[in-house]
């Protein structure tokens, strides 16, 4: 009788270990035979696509990222106009916004004003309108073109202070097409004003 009640221990025990066997079979599946065997081509592919999503991931220019790029670009159009309208003729607050060509080609125009013994007079008024006018990748760069309409009281006065050209008593509206830029690949949020269209 002993030996009976072992054989029937030992059969449950099985039944209960095929059980179990057939629940994580089913939860967990069954290797098919492609595991690791994946053709060079397909894992190509594979680390193609993921390379992209990754690159569109930090290089995403959604409508609220155009938001927030607008007002900065806001920001930057005022503090440029108003750092180039200044008496001193020098490039101070500016100068972190500015790509290096645009610093080098502001700088030879104030370089002119002041050979002349000319000074500017600028307040800068508003932004009427600053609208995106395209943006495009270029390789990891980012850049966008900004539509600017804005208002400024100017005048260009001589040594004198004899008016030259402009009016200090008149608004002018002034339009600007200026191109900025950010590389996408880095943490660096900052954008460089990089060109000025006409």
């Amino acid at each position: 009788m002993n030996y009976s009640f072992e054989y029937i221990d030992i059969i449950l025990l099985a039944m209960i270990a095929g059980f179990i066997f057939l629940r994580l079979r089913g939860i967990l599946g069954k290797r098919t035979g492609f595991e690791g065997k994946a053709s060079p081509q397909f894992k190509e592919i594979l680390e193609n696509i993921n390379q992209e999503t990754q690159i569109k991931k930090k290089s995403n220019f959604d409508e609220r990222a155009k938001k927030d790029f607008l007002n900065g670009a806001k920001i930057a159009y005022e503090t440029i106009i108003t750092d180039f309208g200044d008496s001193d003729n020098k490039l101070t607050t500016s100068k972190p916004l500015l790509s290096n060509k645009i610093y080098d080609q502001f700088n030879v125009a104030l370089d002119e004003r002041s050979k002349r013994g000319h000074f500017a007079e600028i307040t800068f008024i508003g932004i009427n309108s600053a609208k995106i006018k395209e943006h495009k990748y270029l390789g990891k760069i980012l850049q966008v073109t900004v539509e600017f309409v804005g208002e400024v009281i100017t005048c260009i006065r001589d040594n004198e202070k004899k008016i030259v050209s402009g009016d200090p008593d008149k608004i002018k509206k002034i339009y600007d097409t200026w191109v900025f830029s950010r590389d996408t690949s880095t943490t660096n949020p900052n954008w460089h004003l990089v060109d000025t269209l006409t």
